[in-house]
């Protein structure tokens, strides 16, 4: 049986996370809040922003941005798009 977490993103109980996604108390407070589902809908979003804005993983200001705005999407708050990005139509 899977666990579940009351998800911060989508605000209700889904699926959560088989591991922390990250290490220390950040990697916690994913694993403890987010849903497996609003993770990888921030992975794709976030693999999206380093191709289109150009990021460099090894740059400290890089990887700042990137937690920042994963903070805003996984809050549910406005967060940086990938410009021109047009999403597929259902």
């Amino acid at each position: 049986m899977s666990r579940t977490v009351f998800c911060r993103k989508f605000k209700e109980e889904l699926e959560g996370l088989e591991r922390a996604p990250y290490p220390g108390p950040l990697g916690q407070e994913i694993f403890d809040n987010v849903s497996k589902k609003a993770w990888e809908e921030w992975t794709n979003h976030q693999t999206m922003l380093i191709n289109e804005k150009h990021l460099n993983m090894m740059d400290a200001a890089s990887r700042k941005f990137l937690q920042e705005e994963m903070k805003k999407f996984l809050d549910g708050e406005d967060y940086a798009q990938a410009e021109g990005y047009v999403a597929p139509k259902a």
